[in-house]
């Protein structure tokens, strides 16, 4: 991959996007435009109806643009057929939600393993277990497990797979203060030992922090686009 291609990993390219029709029609997205880094751990920072999360569906290909356009390592989602984009978000986009959406018959290992069965060159799944601190409940179903030890099972499941983008979306929104800062801190370690890049929406300020990237947005349009010089580790949040 070349430096301009490392430079500009993901690309958002004046993208567009309104819901419904006539005079309830509500454009979400209204010319929505930054890049980011390979690696990087870029934070989408907004109030509720921001467009935050419909931008972040649209990246993940969960969604699609109206005008504009995404593109990961220089492929545009737009020109990809349904198959072609499936098999893409199978093997490049790994996604962390508020709600955990585990399998509840199945242990926490087997939950991680079902993101392994998605990919090529899946992690390691016992180091894995490790790092997300779950080796000693890797056999625990989830209705044995606390709300934190859930997310991070949901977190393994998304970066077993290895994948290019971790897509967060409120990750921490159902937890409380410190189980919040400790799920920051693991996306944080996963980051940084995986090199994965991160896209993390957020309405709480204070996360920004710990961002290399901050994109901040308002209606439906990127109203700051700061590269943090300064960042401090997941640790040192408080709000």
């Amino acid at each position: 991959m070349s430096e301009k291609e490392l430079q500009e990993f993901l690309n958002v390219c004046n993208v567009y996007k309104a819901f419904g029709e006539g005079d309830s029609r509500q454009e979400v997205l209204r010319g929505m435009d930054f890049t980011v880094k390979k690696g990087e751990f870029c934070v989408l920072l907004g109030p509720s109806g921001s467009g935050k999360s419909t931008l972040l569906n649209i990246i993940g290909g969960i969604d699609s643009a109206d005008d504009g356009y995404i593109s990961i390592a220089g492929d545009k989602l737009r020109d990809m057929d349904e198959k072609t984009l499936t098999r893409y978000r199978r093997k490049h986009l790994g996604y962390v939600f508020q709600l955990y959406n585990l399998i509840p018959n199945l242990n926490v290992k087997e939950n991680i393993e079902v993101g392994a069965y998605l990919s090529d060159s899946p992690l390691d799944i016992d180091e894995l277990l490790n790092t997300l601190g779950l080796w000693d409940h890797r056999y625990k179903l989830p209705n044995q497990l606390s709300g934190g030890q859930q997310q991070r099972t949901s977190i393994g499941r998304a970066i077993v797979k290895n994948p290019d983008i971790l897509l967060c979306d409120e990750p921490t929104g159902a937890l409380d203060y410190n189980t919040s800062k400790e799920i920051l801190k693991l996306i944080e370690d996963v980051n940084q030992k995986y090199g994965n890049t991160v896209i993390m929406v957020t309405h709480n300020n204070a996360i920004q922090g710990m961002a290399d990237h901050v994109i901040k947005l308002r209606d439906g349009v990127v109203r700051k686009n700061i590269v943090n010089e300064q960042k401090i580790s997941a640790t040192e949040l408080d709000w």
